[in-house]
C-alpha cells in the first residue's frame, strides 16, 4: 500500500450528519485511522436520512455513504460505563478527537476536552457547532439551510422578484468541514513543534461569514446591502454581462469578459450603446434580457466554441449527472467507486487534492454500524462488549 501523509494519525470521531463526517473523511482519505463512534444498532443519524426516499442498493443512505468512506465503525452506548473505559483507553494514544454534538453534550458524558486532555495532553480536540458554545443562539439547531438564511447567502442569491435561494448543496456544513480540517492540520503541525495539544472550535456562523469576506466588507463599509437582479446576472454585485444565458438547448455562463467583444460575437452593434461601467450595472437587467434574446438563437455547443475562440470566459451549465460524464471530469479521474457489502458498487467523487508522494485514496467503503467494534477493541487490548 502507498504511504499516506496521515498514516500515523488516529482520529476518534464522535461526529454525525455532514460537517464532522466530511472533515474526518478528508483525513481518512489521507491515511488517518478514523474510528467512528456510533450508536449501537442505529448509528449516525444520516444512515436513516436520504433524498426522495432513494436508497443505494435498496437499503443504504446516499447521505451516509457520501461522507464516511475509509473509516471503521465502533458501536458504543456513550451512557454505558463500559464505553467510558473504552474511549479513555483509545484516547491514551489518539491524536485527534472530532465531535459536532450540541455544546455541552459530550462534557456531561465525560468526553469533553478537559476530560480527555487529562488523559492525553497531546490530544487535539475539534468541536463543530452551529453558533459557537455560548450566546443567544446557542440552543438553536445549527442546520445548514438555517445558517445560509442567517448569514446573507440566501438573501444574495436568486432573482429580486423571487424568494431568497439557498445554495443547492450542504454549503455551510462543507465550509465548516474544511475549517475543521484546516484547524486540525495546523494544530498537528504546532504539536510537532511544541509537543502540546489544544482545543479547536469551529462554528458554521463564523465559517459562512468568513467565506463571504468580500460581500460582507462591501456591505459594512458602504453601509448598503447588495440588491439581487431580476435577470440571470450571476452575482448581486456584478454588472452585465456576468451571468447565465439561455441557448436553444441549454444554458451558458459568462464571467468577467469584455462587453464589446461579447456583443460583437452575438452580432448586434446597437447594444454597444450600453458600454460604460455605470450603465452596465444600473441597467444590467435590461441588458441581460437583450443579450439573452440573442444567445437563444445559438446552440450551446456553437456559442461556447465562438466565445472561447474570442477568449470570453464562459462555460456550459450542466446537471450533476451530465457533469459526471464531462470529458474533463473523466480525464481527471474525478469520479471513482467502491464496493459496499450491502449497497454494491457505489459511485463517488474521488479525493480532490493530489499529492505526488502520498496520494489520497479510497480503500474502505462506508462502514456498517459497529462493523469494526471487535477489531478495534482487540487493537487496544480490550475485551469484547
Amino acid at each position: 500500500m502507498t504511504q499516506k501523509a496521515l498514516d500515523n494519525i488516529t482520529v476518534l470521531d464522535f461526529s454525525h450528519l455532514l460537517q464532522g463526517p466530511f472533515a474526518t473523511q478528508l483525513l481518512a482519505d489521507l491515511g488517518a485511522n478514523v474510528i467512528k463512534v456510533e450508536r449501537p444498532g442505529k448509528g449516525d443519524l444520516f444512515r436513516s436520512l436520504t433524498f426522495n426516499n432513494q436508497w443505494v442498493g435498496g437499503s443504504e443512505s446516499p447521505n451516509f455513504l457520501a461522507w464516511n468512506r475509509n473509516k471503521r465503525s465502533l458501536a458504543l452506548d456513550l451512557k454505558d460505563p463500559r464505553a467510558k473505559e473504552i474511549i479513555y483507553k483509545i484516547v491514551e494514544t489518539a491524536d485527534v478527537v472530532v465531535q459536532n454534538f450540541r455544546p455541552g453534550v459530550l462534557d456531561r458524558l465525560g468526553f469533553g476536552y478537559a476530560d480527555l486532555a487529562r488523559i492525553n495532553p497531546r490530544i487535539i480536540y475539534c468541536s463543530g457547532s452551529g453558533y459557537g458554545d455560548s450566546g443567544p443562539y446557542v440552543t438553536r439547531p445549527g442546520q445548514d439551510m438555517l445558517l445560509q438564511g442567517l448569514t446573507g447567502i440566501a438573501a444574495a442569491t436568486g432573482r429580486a422578484d423571487g424568494p431568497p435561494v439557498p445554495v443547492g448543496s450542504g454549503f455551510a456544513d462543507q465550509i465548516g468541514a474544511m475549517n475543521m480540517v484546516y484547524g486540525i492540520l495546523s494544530a498537528l503541525l504546532w504539536r510537532e513543534r511544541s509537543g502540546e495539544g489544544q482545543e479547536i472550535k469551529v462554528d458554521l456562523l463564523s465559517a459562512l461569514l468568513a467565506h463571504q469576506g468580500q460581500e460582507m466588507l462591501m456591505a459594512m463599509n458602504f453601509n448598503k446591502d447588495f440588491q439581487r437582479p431580476n435577470s440571470g446576472i450571476g452575482h448581486p454585485g456584478m454588472d452585465a454581462p456576468f451571468g447565465v444565458y439561455p441557448t436553444k438547448d441549454g444554458w451558458v455562463t459568462v464571467a468577467m469578459s469584455p462587453y464589446k467583444t461579447f456583443v460583437g460575437i452575438l452580432g448586434d452593434e446597437s447594444l454597444l450603446a450600453y458600454d460604460d461601467p455605470k450603465t452596465l450595472f444600473d441597467q444590467r437587467d435590461e441588458i441581460w434580457g437583450k443579450l439573452a434574446a440573442l444567445t437563444k438563437t445559438w446552440t450551446t455547443h456553437d456559442l461556447i466554441e465562438a466565445l472561447l475562440a474570442a477568449d470570453i470566459w464562459c462555460g456550459e451549465v450542466k446537471t450533476h449527472l451530465r457533469v459526471a460524464e464531462d470529458p474533463q471530469v473523466q480525464h481527471m479521474n474525478a469520479i471513482t467507486s467502491y464496493e459496499h457489502p450491502k449497497a454494491g458498487t457505489v459511485k463517488v467523487v474521488a479525493p480532490a487534492v493530489k499529492f505526488s508522494k502520498t496520494p489520497a485514496t479510497v480503500e474502505r467503503p462506508a462502514p456498517l454500524v459497529g462493523e469494526h467494534t471487535e477489531e478495534i477493541l482487540r487493537e487496544y487490548g480490550l475485551d469484547k462488549l
